[in-house]
């Protein structure tokens, strides 16, 4: 017996250092995507571009390859070793982040930029799929938002230590890199946020492939799908599944349009430095979302040992409602009362995306699961990442042709997506509940 407890007791250890090492990665990930907010005052005036070309450098290049890649992925990953799959990822990422020092024109920077999203699209299915083998159920919220913690702290971290670089940097001239030659100053951050990223890569090397869980089986032997097999299954219960998937996508849209947008909110409209208000913004960011995001996991966990069979999804309801308090926030007469009150949006934006990913992955199969989160991905970063800080850019630069007018812009955006996001939990909670009943 005191053998067998403590062979448990090493099975949790690793498992949650596995979560911990995925969790960097996560982090790493949305570091070298965010840092692009910090940069959009020397980007458009050293490339000279518009808000809109500057946009679609932190959101459509990137998704492109993103979204099309992590479906090809998530079907690796279902059949293939999902630690190796990360390794390879990770390496790209941060390849392609660290040739952004060396653009010298915007199609190449576009065209590095998807580089980028094709090494990232290997992480999420990979590790959603890992976890979900990892933990019981009533753990795998609390799992799966530490991992997703990585996302807010990855862009939290991104834009306080990028303002205290971008604040030290020379605002005109170039600077000579060895190698790469004479560079923009604000290349050279790539070179910070890439590099470390290799690091990683080789911590993955202390962990080993997960055992597969939960697998579908006929006589007694495992199932192999094909592919047509794989989303006749995964689209069994697809308004449920959809609606999860767009729920996901309206935080999304909402979170990757205020990362990308709000420190030259606050610089334009309230005239700080861009640095002092990435700074803030970060801070507000940090504490927050990773807050939020342990907080939904914790309360989604506890409403399903409390027999709440719908628990994983009541978390969306409160984040939505909470995004509404941002369309209030970028309207403050002062900086400091626009970015504290964004704290209540930022906390209700990450506290559901882990439960709804365990949620997710509670409904299928081993076999999918990697899939299953590489669609869901698709549709979150054609909504969230393509189209939320091209949103933005679109109604400053079309509909209120002003760049000074972008809180309203902003607005928009949270009214937007928590309008989406809260009618779609609400309506949500019954089918899902009626699906986990049926299996209990």
């Amino acid at each position: 017996m005191k053998e067998d407890s403590l062979k448990s007791n090493s099975s949790n250890t690793h498992a949650w250092y596995i979560v911990v090492l995925l969790t960097l990665a996560n982090i790493s990930s949305f570091i070298d995507r965010q840092i692009l907010s910090l940069l959009v005052k020397p980007i458009k005036r050293d490339l000279m571009l518009s808000d809109t070309e500057v946009s679609l450098l932190m959101g459509l290049s990137f998704a492109i390859f993103y979204t099309l890649f992590g479906v090809i992925i998530g079907r690796l990953a279902d059949r293939s070793n999902r630690r190796n799959i990360v390794m390879i990822g990770i390496t790209v990422w941060s390849a392609m982040t660290t040739l952004c020092a060396g653009i010298g024109t915007y199609l190449q920077f576009f065209l590095v930029r998807m580089g980028v999203g094709v090494g990232e699209s290997t992480l999420s299915p990979s590790a959603y799929s890992m976890i979900a083998d990892l933990f019981p159920k009533n753990k795998l919220a609390t799992a799966m938002s530490i991992f997703t913690m990585g996302i807010f702290l990855g862009s939290g971290l991104a834009t306080l230590i990028g303002s205290g670089i971008v604040a030290n940097l020379p605002t005109e001239g170039m600077i000579i890199v060895p190698i790469l030659g004479q560079i923009f100053p604000w290349q050279i951050i790539f070179l910070y946020v890439g590099l470390p990223g290799l690091v990683i890569t080789l911590l993955l090397f202390t962990i080993k492939e997960p055992t597969r869980k939960n697998l579908l089986q006929k006589d007694g032997q495992d199932v192999t799908l094909s592919f047509s097999e794989a989303i006749k299954i995964i689209f069994k219960y697809r308004k449920t599944y959809l609606m999860i998937c767009f729920i996901t996508s309206s935080q999304a849209l909402v979170n990757f349009g205020c990362n990308a947008w709000v420190p030259t909110f606050v610089s334009r409209t309230y005239g700080w430095a861009v640095p002092r208000a990435g700074a803030f913004y970060g801070t507000v960011l940090v504490i927050c979302s990773i807050t939020g995001v342990l907080f939904g996991g914790w309360y989604a966990d506890r409403l399903t040992k409390q027999g709440k069979t719908d628990g994983r999804l009541r978390i969306s309801v409160i984040g939505a409602t909470l995004c509404f308090f941002g369309a209030i926030a970028v309207l403050m007469p002062h900086a400091e009362w626009s970015l504290l009150l964004m704290a209540l949006p930022a906390f209700g934006l990450s506290a559901p995306f882990g439960a709804a990913t365990a949620a997710v992955q509670e409904i299928m199969p081993n076999q999918v699961r990697a899939l299953s989160s590489s669609i869901m991905l698709f549709i979150l970063n054609l909504v969230g990442l393509a189209l939320g800080p091209a949103l933005v850019a679109i109604f400053t630069d079309y509909i209120f042709k002003d760049e000074n007018m972008i809180r309203y812009s902003l607005m928009w955006l949270f009214l937007i997506g928590g309008t989406v996001g809260l009618t779609l939990s609400i309506l949500v909670l019954k089918p899902y509940r009626q699906i986990i009943e049926s299996r209990i």
